[in-house]
């Protein structure tokens, strides 16, 4: 028996899809077959192989918009990728309740709006559908100046469970729990090249994840060769984090 990681003739939308980690899973897809639709909240260059879509994740009208668009042009929904999210460092204790309820509902609140109007396109399919969210190492650990952020991703961790029992058989719902990942914002973000190399000392695979190595993950769970898999969290993180104390003489 051969394996292989094949989506030729399914249709995936991949949220956040045009730049970082989101670019990455659906070039992935793109190569695996997949007629791949991205969104953000502005125009953008679509990955080779696939088309860009203007959409508000946040918003009913826009995601139902989308989801009708591309269930006229393709004649159906069978991936769907929740990779939209995000959020700027700030101390929990200055942030303001806009700020919070800003990135809860962009990191939890959103991706459980999209999988909903996702749901209902593919129960109605024979074949079901797939549903991957994008979470986070945070979601697992305490995160300063992230706190939002941290807890909206561990809300969506608990949220693909719940999904998962839910709404199978028809659709499987799984999550990749992305840690350390080299985008075109890296450097900015954490303070440059040595900076980052340091940081990329403390990981057990000695660096950063590539966005087609959360991609292929991805790619994987949303495929036949994961016909078993829902519930699941999976790990895409190099090996964790190691405990402080290790590094304290």
């Amino acid at each position: 028996m051969s394996l292989s990681l094949d989506l030729t003739g399914r249709v995936a939308l991949v949220t956040g899809g045009s730049r970082g980690i989101g670019r990455g899973i659906a070039e992935v897809l793109v190569e695996a077959g997949a007629r791949v639709v991205t969104c953000s909240r502005s125009a953008s260059e679509p990955v080779p192989g696939s088309t860009h879509a203007e959409c508000d994740v946040r918003d009913p009208e826009s995601v139902a918009g989308l989801v009708d668009r591309i269930v006229a042009d393709h004649g159906r929904l069978d991936v769907l990728v929740n990779n939209a999210g995000g959020a700027p460092s700030a101390l929990a204790a200055d942030a303001s309740p806009r700020f919070h309820d800003k990135i809860i509902g962009l990191n939890l609140s959103a991706p459980l709006l999209v999988a909903q109007v996702a749901n209902r396109v593919m129960q109605a399919q024979e074949s079901g559908g797939s549903i991957v969210n994008i979470s986070s190492i945070s979601a697992g650990r305490p995160a300063p100046t992230i706190a939002a952020y941290a807890a909206a991703k561990a809300g969506l961790d608990s949220l693909t469970k719940s999904l998962a029992m839910e709404w199978g058989p028809k659709v499987r719902v799984n999550a990749v729990e992305v840690g350390l990942c080299r985008t075109e914002q890296t450097d900015d973000h954490y303070g440059g090249d040595e900076r980052v190399a340091r940081i990329e000392q403390t990981i057990p695979l000695g660096r950063m994840a590539r966005p087609e190595e959360v991609g292929r993950l991805t790619a994987f769970l949303a495929s036949d060769l994961a016909s078993y898999v829902s519930g699941a969290i999976v790990a895409c993180h190099g090996g964790g984090e190691p405990p402080i104390f290790l590094s304290v003489d």
